[in-house]
C-alpha cells in the first residue's frame, strides 16, 4: 500500500478552458499496465472547457453546484450534485458551471494505450452551443432574433 502524495491544485489552461477551472488529481497510473484517471475540477461560475473528446469515454460525478454538459447535436443536459453523467469514446462534448454558481465534478476515465491521445483537444465552444442556443434540423447554431 501507498500513501499518495498531494500534488498542488492546478489551473487549467486557457487553450482548453475558459475562466477559471482548477483541477486537483486523485489518482493517476503508477504503470503502463494501470489506465484510471481521476480528478476533481472546480469551475468558475460560467467558466467551461473547450470542445473534447476521451478515447475510452468518461464519468463525471457532480459534487457541488450545476454542471452543464453538451453534444455536437446541441444536446444540453444539466446535471446536479449527486448525480453522474457518462460521455462514450470519442464523443466531442464540452462541460461548463451554469453562469450564477460554482461547480466542481470528479472527472473518471481511463488513459489510452498511447496515454498522449486520451483526450483530444478541440476548438473553444461558442456563447451559442453554452446558450443551447442549436437548430437541431440544420446541424446550425440557431440565429438570434
Amino acid at each position: 500500500m501507498n500513501l499518495e502524495p498531494t500534488t498542488p491544485t492546478a489551473k487549467n489552461t486557457a487553450d482548453q478552458f475558459v475562466g477559471d477551472v482548477w483541477v486537483d488529481r486523485i489518482a493517476a497510473p503508477h504503470d503502463g499496465d494501470q489506465r484510471m484517471t481521476v480528478a476533481i475540477v472546480k469551475f468558475a461560475p460560467g467558466a467551461r472547457s473547450a470542445w473534447h473528446s476521451h478515447a475510452r469515454g468518461q464519468y463525471l460525478r457532480v459534487t457541488q453546484g450545476v454542471a452543464r454538459f453538451g453534444t455536437r447535436d446541441g444536446q444540453i443536459i444539466d446535471v446536479h450534485p449527486g448525480e453522474t453523467l457518462y460521455t462514450p469514446p470519442r464523443q466531442d462534448h464540452w462541460h461548463a458551471a451554469a453562469g450564477d454558481s460554482f461547480m466542481e465534478h470528479i472527472a473518471m476515465l481511463e488513459n489510452a494505450d498511447d496515454p498522449a491521445e486520451t483526450t483530444e483537444w478541440k476548438e473553444h465552444i461558442t456563447d451559442d452551443d453554452y446558450a443551447g442556443r442549436f437548430d437541431r434540423r440544420t446541424g446550425d447554431p440557431a440565429s438570434r432574433q
